[in-house]
């Protein structure tokens, strides 16, 4: 498989139509419809189902969408570090993390950066520890903040000097929100969303100080946004990290520690020996020096 019939494949998977395509790609429509036929021919599969008014991926061709996206961005990665400037720092950093505040870290050092770089652009990916581990494994992103306790046998990492705050959010109207601490009693018998972020169950577990299967589990969440409309909506409160939400003024909703407390640790990690572009090798002396 070509990168430039990835490119095409792609355009057309995005535009849903040959025609659009083929004009953003300034190529012709009978080139495009031949490229993509010698790439199902290649493959043995077919990859889009072919409408009156659209075209739509089948099942293989959503997962070619996936992996062609990652090569094509990891090739274009590639490509930038090898050409940038040797006097000039320059060019992009890719960095990926799960909600917290401790991405605060990451805006001082990009900001400081910038101010003697300003040629340097950042690119984030939030998600969970899972995805970020996946995409630093496969180079799709320079550095990873993780959130919590995590296997860093095949990273070097620093440890941030801050920890994230768990508890639960609740709406005010909550009889847990009288209390000024949520305890592990108060869990049970209560509908709860949990994050997909494998160390706050973890956690979570060894702070109940038994399994926590007798939790009334409703659902997962990988991004707090969504997971706290549920929770203004009554549908449940959720175990999550502090100062993520706004619970001021007229929000609805309140925010109340765990006791004993829960923290989760941070971590800015990266692949071991790995070969840094100039932005990525900046970043990380930035960070260092911020960090003392």
């Amino acid at each position: 498989m070509e990168l430039r019939v990835l490119r095409y494949f792609l355009a057309v998977a995005r535009e849903e139509s040959i025609t659009s395509a083929a004009k953003s790609l300034h190529v012709t429509q009978p080139t495009l419809s031949r490229q993509l036929m010698e790439l199902e021919e290649e493959l043995g599969k077919k990859l889009f189902v072919r409408g009156s008014r659209r075209m739509t991926l089948t099942d293989e061709g959503m997962f070619l969408k996936k992996r062609a996206q990652e090569i094509v961005d990891l090739a274009d990665k590639t490509e930038a570090a090898i050409k940038a400037d040797d006097e000039i720092i320059e060019g992009d950093i890719y960095i990926g993390g799960g909600e917290t505040l401790g991405m605060k870290y990451v805006a001082k050092t990009i900001r400081e950066m910038r101010n003697s770089c300003p040629g340097i652009r950042f690119h984030l990916h939030s998600g969970n520890g899972e995805d970020i581990a996946e995409r630093l494994d496969k180079g799709l992103l320079d550095f990873g903040l993780f959130v919590g306790a995590a296997d860093f046998k095949k990273y070097d990492y620093i440890v941030l000097p801050e920890a994230d705050v768990c508890g639960l959010l609740l709406r005010i109207d909550n009889p847990l929100a009288e209390k000024e601490f949520v305890s592990p009693e108060d869990l049970y018998g209560i509908p709860l969303l949990f994050s997909r972020q494998s160390m706050l169950q973890n956690e979570l577990t060894g702070w109940l100080g038994k399994p926590a299967d007798d939790l009334n589990v409703i659902g997962t969440y990988n991004l707090l946004y969504n997971a706290a409309i549920m929770v203004k909506e009554g549908l449940c409160s959720a175990v999550c990290i502090d100062g993520l939400i706004n619970t001021a003024g007229d929000s609805g909703l309140c925010f109340r520690r765990f006791k004993p407390g829960l923290t989760a640790g941070l971590v800015v990690a990266w692949k071991k020996y790995q070969v840094f572009s100039k932005p990525a090798e900046k970043f990380l002396e930035t960070l260092q020096k911020q960090l003392g």
